[in-house]
């Protein structure tokens, strides 16, 4: 064999090896300062489009750009623990061997513990969200050391808008996959922890807060299914510019966060990023804050109607419906509807919509454009 071939042999070898990695990287251990006041999970959709260009032309990945900020969020707290689980295209090595398509990293403390490369695809019959509540269990702070559960656990998600019905091709790189509202909220149970000390004020909820970083998931179905799982909702009921709130809140939640007062911290985060994004941008700006607590009474009061819609959603041509404002439609006009739920909004500058003063905070169908 000839010595080129050797050479080019290893390089296979070694970049199958290379894609095969599966041990996790381990940085310095974090200084044991006592458990972790706040726990922090970001999953991070990449799978996708996400590329846009600002007003000069310069082209942007807007969750390489959510990632960027998702790291310096974990250094600003280091009374905290996070978890990052960065979602990406799957591509190959050489035209032959996959490439690990998940980035995780861990940090405890402000400081970085851990990094791994993981398969998406694994464990996704039973569970989208099965690598990641695996990992997310074998780094938290469970350990002798630091045995008392977090104060205080929050999870943001950054991608396309979820859908309601089918799901279909969510993933570009799994195309037979499928991830619907409900398969996303039942499996965020890989992060739970039966063990685990229930939240005192609230002893049915895992989660203090969830904020869907998306477009139009702002809507009853969405919020309805995320109620078991968290006490408070920060999403969007419309077209939410590039699907990626401001996260600057998040930073130093020792001090935003010192009181615990969850309702509080969750509007300051609500208008914190409502107002960068009213700054840079012309296009509509909704974002709402939901205590699910109070609006079980509006959910539950316009969920046959709601049902019966998602029913036309599976069944008619999509280009027949359209997202809309809840009070533009008799059947989810409900009293209770304003009941647990703050509206920050702006119209856009320009367009059909630019005259809509106000919005109820909630994303419901219609048919016509």
């Amino acid at each position: 064999m000839s010595i080129a071939c050797k050479v080019f042999l290893s390089a296979i070898v070694a970049a199958f090896l290379t894609s095969c990695a599966s041990t996790p990287r381990l940085y310095q251990t974090a200084a044991q300062t006592g458990p972790p006041r706040y726990s922090l999970i970001f999953m991070i959709h990449g799978d996708a489009n996400y590329v846009f260009h600002d007003t000069v032309g310069i082209a942007h990945y807007a969750d390489e750009e959510a990632l960027a900020k998702a790291h310096v969020v974990a250094r600003a707290n280091p009374a905290g623990e996070v978890f990052i689980f960065h979602d990406k295209p799957l591509s190959k090595t050489l035209f032959f061997f996959k490439r690990r398509d998940g980035d995780f990293y861990y940090y405890r403390n402000g400081q970085l513990v851990a990094t791994h490369s993981y398969w998406r695809d694994e464990g996704e019959g039973s569970a989208r969200f099965a690598v990641h509540g695996a990992l997310y269990h074998q780094f938290r702070a469970h350990d002798s050391s630091v045995a008392t559960w977090p104060t205080r656990r929050m999870l943001l998600y950054f991608g396309h808008e979820i859908p309601e019905v089918d799901g279909l091709h969510y993933d570009a790189s799994y195309p037979d996959s499928t991830l619907t509202v409900s398969k996303f909220t039942n499996d965020l149970l890989a992060f739970s922890d039966r063990n685990a000390p229930p939240i005192a004020s609230d002893q049915s909820k895992y989660f203090d807060l969830i904020v869907m970083s998306t477009c139009f998931n702002g809507t009853p179905h969405s919020v309805a299914a995320l109620a078991p799982h968290t006490r408070y909702v920060i999403a969007s009921p419309t077209n939410l510019h590039l699907s990626y709130l401001d996260i600057a809140a998040f930073e130093h939640l020792e001090n935003t966060l010192a009181n615990n007062d969850v309702a509080a911290f969750a509007r300051f985060a609500a208008r914190a990023a409502f107002q960068k994004l009213s700054a840079s941008v012309q296009t509509v700006v909704s974002v709402a804050l939901y205590d699910v607590s109070k609006t079980v009474q509006y959910t539950q009061s316009v969920d046959a109607a709601y049902r019966r819609s998602l029913t036309t959603i599976a069944t008619a041509p999509t280009l027949t419906l359209a997202h809309c404002d809840c009070t533009e439609q008799a059947p989810f006009n409900s009293p209770f509807m304003h009941e647990g739920v703050e509206v920050l909004y702006r119209p856009a500058k320009f367009g059909r919509d630019a005259n809509k003063p106000n919005h109820s905070g909630w994303s419901c169908w219609k048919n016509g454009p």
